[in-house]
């Protein structure tokens, strides 16, 4: 047993995986702000927040380790004067605060849930691994140079961290675009990404739980930082992706054969280039190096984790 806290507990990712710690007999606590519900078994830590002069002390006593799960969460449209500053702020001030604290405390191993965003945007043939780091918008720089930071910390204190960077998590819950996704297609709208042929790599929610629990079992040498990219076994493009959501939710898949040249032009024209090249382009990501150092594969295929997040998605119909 292990005495483990898990910070975001309440959210989409802390809240099955604080579950399955608990399950597998670990003494978890969930800092989260006040009044926020907890998994049953889990302590509460209420903490004010993720900021430069959060007080964790209470929160870290008589743990042996953290998962870092919050953070200031990519924004689609992020009407922050500053962004950059907003995610510096919050990912990398707060995060390297409450490691400095936890080295304090005597906390043996940090386990910090960064991002792909921190590799870059797109692939170009190559996957991304852990050695790759050339983030594009403010959330992918702030995850990076928390990363950097955490790994002076460890280095200076001793503290052991291992980075995870998963790509789109989707699973029981999912919000933003994924989610989006899901009602299109369960509603039957066709559309027009027949022709999408690219590469993309994606993490089921229970992959990215089982991944952490692994990292919490192999902790690294003391003073070191490790980093892992993390993603289901199964490479798709969206096209694929959109038929097997379809399959899970017993929906016919509508997909329109328009020209990826077409889609392109028509982004720009609108302002949705961002969003027609997340759509179109490639993202593939590599395992090698988690299965190298610590022997872990997705337990979970592609067609598991859609189906888990079909049922959430039903039952969620059934409950209104």
């Amino acid at each position: 047993m292990t005495t483990i806290l898990v910070t975001g507990a309440n959210g989409f990712v802390g809240r099955p995986l604080c579950q399955r710690l608990v399950e597998l007999g670990h003494d978890v606590a969930g800092a989260t702000r006040p009044n926020a519900p907890l998994p049953e078994g889990v302590a509460a830590r209420k903490v004010a927040g993720l900021s430069p002069t959060t007080d964790w002390s209470a929160a870290l006593a008589g743990r042996e380790a953290v998962v870092h799960l919050a953070a200031r969460v990519h924004v689609m449209h992020d009407r922050s004067h500053d962004p950059l500053a907003e995610f510096r702020a919050t990912n990398v001030a707060g995060t390297l605060h409450l490691a400095e604290q936890a080295a304090s405390a005597g906390i043996r191993h940090l386990v910090f849930m960064s991002s792909i965003k921190a590799n870059g945007e797109e692939t170009f043939g190559t996957p991304f691994g852990p050695d790759t780091a050339a983030p594009v918008d403010p959330y992918g720089i702030s995850k990076l140079e928390a990363e950097r930071g955490l790994a002076d910390i460890a280095a200076r204190t001793g503290l052991g961290v291992t980075v995870l960077r998963p790509p789109l998590v989707y699973g029981p819950g999912v919000k933003g675009n994924f989610r989006s996704l899901i009602g299109w297609v369960d509603r039957g709208i066709p559309l027009p990404l027949g022709c999408v042929a690219n590469r993309r790599s994606l993490i089921g929610l229970g992959n990215l739980v089982d991944a952490v629990r692994a990292s919490l079992d192999s902790p690294p040498p003391a003073g070191t930082l490790r980093t892992f990219t993390l993603c289901d076994a199964e490479t798709v493009s969206t096209a694929q992706l959109i038929r097997e959501l379809a399959a899970a939710l017993g929906r016919p898949a509508r997909l329109l054969p328009v020209p990826v040249a077409l889609l392109r032009l028509a982004g720009r024209l609108t302002g949705t280039a961002a969003t027609v090249q997340r759509l179109t382009g490639s993202l593939e990501v590599d395992l090698g190096a988690i299965a190298a150092t610590i022997g872990w594969v997705p337990p979970d295929s592609l067609e598991d984790g859609l189906k888990a997040t079909a049922r959430w998605w039903r039952s969620r119909e059934l409950s209104r």
